[in-house]
């Protein structure tokens, strides 16, 4: 239809654009040697059928643009450019593919900007503003155990308390949790509530986000004993059955097993010892953990097949009704049980709404495993939960379907492994191939997103899962569910031995690959640029079946140059001050604190991308500390730099400190530090924490990051916004924001 036909009809512009973008055109010949214009409308052309792919993409491209930009006055702005744009667009080229094309990516980037503006302000909630003590009634929501951990961690809506927000969430001790804290009891407690954590570093874990959107406004500690002032109503019978499903598999087998299994039965991670999952994180296959696609798709493919060999047995019914129609409706009742028993997670409801799109391709009988098929569940996701874009699930698991679809969709590769009539031996061989060939180029698609969020990727996961992924797919969850299923009768203990020697079998491998020697890369926090670059990267490389898809490839170089050309910082200071770490040559770190606890230590290492212990800052030969504070002198390519630490609460005189922080070139304390405290370059005290949180410095080239770099401005950050009554930065540092830049 031309574009005077289509007015003539009463159809605007927008829907011409619309109704063509996807529509076959023949284009003459003369443009394939024209401008590049012309040739780029050829592209466009022959991958008028991938185009649907970029439609996620241009949401998600809003909806990062919204974390990022982090001002309303540069929301506004986005919206405005996108809809200048698609105007430019559906004007001038509304007659190319080109245009109409530019005109959807604009107009669905302005659509996921408003979209997940939208959706922070619809889950706003009141947020704790400082700690407290208080008793307060709450109605429990959600119970968590963490078995673990020794605790048992509650979600609760509060009353209409003065100084308690609508919705907390407090961790009970094991001891304390009595049998009835169930979901939707009335209880009474005192806790110690405090506001959702900010990240403690540039780049670190922003909790404050998450509860943002979660709608928690405070986590705490409960304290002393808790009255339950009602039971739970029948309404919460599914979470009851749920924890007691739990508590039923981990008894029928002891430890590790048991609480592997109770997560892949219900998703309850609560009682996995850190050990084991930190070996199940270092060896790749922590994504058994998170009850998402493999779980789904082995449950969904198991009652398909049983439901259709069964009904097959019958004659009748073979011939009187479409048996892929029934068992594919069976799969799809199955998968929706599954998700409601293991607690309807995001990544569940992702897995689910994917296993029922491929149901509904199997009943209209279309191909099934496709890239519109991945398209269409992150368009699902992303319209009701925007939020999760920039989660590592979200990331993690879309970024590894995409890969292995985009991989065998390939003619190479899927000339390579199908199905053929050849000896078994060869077949076998083949299908080991194939595992491993997907589980390599899965690795390599997650590991820039891992290095990003977690600071560390595995190195030998593709081999791992060569054998955890039949092993838990094939052998680990079908004995459980026949254990199950034999329990109503007492007859299941033989099938729970074979299970759990198994599942014995799974964490021995985990501990096995993650004991290795390298094992595990690390690196310190990447770049936001970076990241961009290799995600846009990957993506060419993969929604693109033309030549022009190796394009990708210099995305991803770029990146990956920028990571390697990025400089590890040499001072790491958490955002109240008392944790300092400093790099020497080695690249080693160093902690001013000996007592910081585990989790500071761990979050320090891994954001510095190093391995092994902390030592003391007092063990250096470049340090002179004492009980109130540590100087290091370092020299960073041509400077010397003089680092002045205080680590205690005690009275320092004015003289004396002030005569040391002239001597030094940084102050780092989490006090209130007085005028009188004038360093050579840079004062680092209360004062300037509360406005930028922790800090990342690379003295060599004097560059600054800090937390709110990374977290901006967004209504969940609780940075402040000015000095106050704080007193005036140093001389040399009289405008804050001009030295951080």
């Amino acid at each position: 239809m031309s574009p005077k036909s289509a007015k003539g009809t009463g159809s605007g512009p927008i829907a011409v654009a619309l109704s063509m973008l996807f529509d076959p055109r023949q284009l003459p010949e003369y443009w394939q040697d024209r401008q590049p214009l012309e040739k780029l409308e050829i592209w466009l052309e022959r991958e008028r059928d991938q185009l649907a792919l970029w439609v996620p993409v241009a949401l998600g491209c809003g909806i990062a643009a919204w974390f990022r930009l982090a001002n309303p006055a540069l929301w506004l702005a986005f919206v405005s450019l996108c809809g200048a744009v698609a105007l430019f667009a559906i004007t001038a080229g509304r007659q190319r593919r080109t245009g109409r094309a530019l005109f959807c990516f604009a107009l669905l980037a302005a659509i996921g900007c408003a979209l997940i503006w939208c959706r922070s302000w619809s889950v706003a909630a009141p947020v704790l503003e400082r700690p407290v003590v208080t008793i307060f009634n709450a109605e429990i929501e959600h119970v968590e155990p963490l078995l673990a951990r020794n605790m048992v961690r509650l979600t609760l809506r509060t009353d209409d308390h003065p100084e308690v927000p609508p919705r907390v969430r407090v961790n009970v001790p094991l001891e304390q949790a009595d049998a009835d804290l169930q979901d939707g009891a009335l209880i009474q407690l005192r806790a110690r509530l405090m506001p959702p954590a900010m990240p403690a570093l540039p780049g670190a874990y922003d909790f404050a986000e998450r509860a943002w959107f979660q709608g928690l406004g405070a986590t705490g500690q409960a304290l002393g004993e808790i009255r339950v002032l009602r039971q739970a109503d029948p309404v919460f019978a599914l979470a009851r059955y749920r924890q007691r499903l739990s508590d039923h598999v981990r008894s029928r087998m002891p430890d590790a097993a048991g609480a592997i299994g109770a997560t892949l039965a219900t998703g309850d991670r609560g009682a996995i010892a850190e050990a084991d999952a930190e070996a199940m994180r270092r060896s790749g296959l922590a994504h058994l953990l998170s009850i998402s696609g493999l779980h789904v798709t082995a449950v969904v493919g198991a009652v398909y097949l049983l439901v259709l060999r069964l009904l097959a047995l019958s004659q009748v019914l073979a011939l009187r009704f479409r048996l892929p129609v029934v068992a594919a409706a069976c799969a799809a009742l199955a998968a929706l049980s599954y998700t409601l028993l293991t607690g309807a997670e995001v990544p569940t409801i992702r897995a689910c709404v994917a296993a029922l799109l491929v149901l509904v391709a199997l009943m209209m009988g279309r191909s099934a495993i496709t890239l519109r098929m991945v398209a269409a569940g992150a368009l699902f996701v992303l319209v009701f939960w925007p939020e999760s874009l920039v989660g590592p699930s979200f990331q993690l698991s879309f970024a590894a379907v995409t890969a292995i679809i985009a991989l065998h969709d390939h003619p190479r590769i899927k000339a390579k492994f199908m199905l053929r009539e050849e000896p078994w031996l060869r077949r076998a061989g083949r299908f080991i191939l194939s595992l491993f060939v997907t589980g390599l180029v899965v690795e390599i698609a997650l590991m820039p997103i891992a290095l990003y969020h977690f600071h560390k990727a595995g190195l030998y996961g593709a081999l791992a899962n060569i054998i955890a992924i039949p092993l838990t797919t094939f052998l680990i969850m079908p004995l459980e569910a026949l254990a199950l299923l034999l329990d109503g009768v007492g007859l299941g203990a033989p099938v729970w031995c074979l299970c759990e020697q198994a599942l014995a079998g799974l964490i021995g491998l985990a501990h096995f690959v993650a004991s290795r020697p390298g094992a595990v890369t690390m690196l310190p926090t990447m770049p936001v640029p970076a990241f961009a670059l290799l995600l846009l990267g990957g993506l060419w490389l993969c929604l693109w079946r033309e030549r022009w898809r190796a394009l990708g490839l210099v995305p991803v170089l770029a990146g990956l140059l920028m990571v390697v050309a990025t400089r590890a910082p040499d001072l790491y200071i958490t955002g109240d001050g008392r944790h300092v770490a400093i790099r020497d040559e080695r690249g080693q770190l160093a902690m001013l604190r000996n007592r910081g606890g585990d989790f500071i230590r761990d979050m320090i290492r891994e954001n510095a991308g190093v391995e092994g212990e902390l030592q003391a800052l007092d063990a250096r030969p470049d340090a002179a500390c004492n009980a109130d504070s540590c100087v290091v002198s370092l020299r960073r390519g041509k400077r010397d730099w003089r680092i002045l630490a205080t680590r205690s609460r005690h009275h320092i005189p004015l003289l004396a400190l002030a005569a040391a922080c002239r001597r030094a070139d940084i102050v780092v304390s989490e006090r209130w530090l007085p005028q009188a405290c004038q360093p050579r370059w840079l004062k680092i005290d209360r004062a300037l924490l509360s406005q930028v949180g922790g800090m990342t410095i690379d003295l060599e080239n004097q560059r600054i990051a800090t937390a709110r770099d990374r977290t901006g401005d967004h209504r969940w950050t609780r940075y402040r916004s000015g000095t106050g009554g704080v007193d005036p930065p140093h001389r040399d540092d009289r405008n804050v924001a001009s030295r951080l830049e």
